[in-house]
């Protein structure tokens, strides 16, 4: 529940800095800020040495994935409402679990959350055609978190935590290049500085922190299960931090989205 929060909490306010600070540069504070506090907090690379190659490659697999979702998440939030965009990102995993266990339940689910999609997509397509490929571009580095992050949960307890924070240092490096640039103006007024690293501590600590607590001690169904809240406090922080209030057409496109995502289920 407060990773349902924050989830969407932190982008609310980066919005409010696009006027500021273009959606790259926000975005790799969010992650430089992140990795900072990780880096204080866990100091990951002295348990880097310790992992053998299998675990390296996934920690490495979700620096980057970590990396470019932020990056089209952020793009996308910058064109379009969070609401929508929160629930782009939740069709991918609902068509993972088709995928993995073929049964009317999830086939409907899908269904539900195509049908929510569509709908949502039907309201702005016309107008904002790119920020649909952004948002459909996280929602397929959602589902690829989403699984890499469970690998790297599975012993549970610190252990998940220190290899997010490893995976945190290699997505700052990875977003580097694409967002430094845009980035600059905030090293020149504290305030936003400030403002960026509030961001990240929202964003991608305190959420990532608490689905990994969450992830070693649930069930993957279970996790999948509750990840339903999302999209619905994406609308809600919508409405009550950037005044986004959706349509008849787009609660009911978020609506089915929840739906959907509320009675698929995972392979164990």
């Amino acid at each position: 529940m407060v990773s349902a929060l924050f989830h969407y909490l932190g982008p609310a306010f980066a919005v409010l800095l696009f006027a500021h600070i273009a959606p790259l540069g926000v975005a790799w504070l969010r992650i430089a800020s992140a990795a900072a506090v990780f880096a204080l907090w866990r100091s990951p690379w002295r348990y880097w040495r310790t992992l053998d190659a299998s675990v390296s490659r996934t920690v490495i697999w979700l620096g980057i994935v970590l990396a470019a979702m932020n990056a089209s998440f952020y793009l996308a939030i910058d064109r379009l409402p969070l609401s929508t965009v929160g629930a782009i990102e939740f069709l991918g995993p609902i068509a993972l679990a088709a995928a993995g266990m073929r049964t009317r339940r999830n086939f409907l689910a899908l269904a539900l959350g195509t049908a929510g999609v569509y709908l949502l997509t039907e309201v702005r397509i016309a107008g904002e055609a790119l920020g649909f490929a952004f948002a459909f571009a996280n929602c397929g580095l959602f589902v690829l978190y989403v699984v890499l992050g469970h690998r790297i949960a599975r012993q549970g307890g610190a252990t998940g935590i220190d290899r997010l924070g490893a995976a945190m240092l290699i997505a700052m490096l990875a977003a580097l290049p694409i967002g430094i640039r845009d980035a600059m103006p905030a090293f020149a007024t504290p305030l936003l500085l400030a403002a960026a690293a509030g961001v990240g501590i929202s964003s991608s600590v305190i959420p990532y922190v608490c689905d990994q607590l969450a992830m070693a001690r649930l069930p993957r169904a279970t996790f999948a299960l509750l990840l339903s809240m999302l999209p619905a406090t994406a609308t809600f922080i919508g409405v009550l931090v950037l005044r986004q209030v959706p349509s008849t057409v787009e609660l009911l496109g978020v609506g089915l989205v929840i739906l959907g995502v509320g009675i698929h289920r995972e392979p164990r």
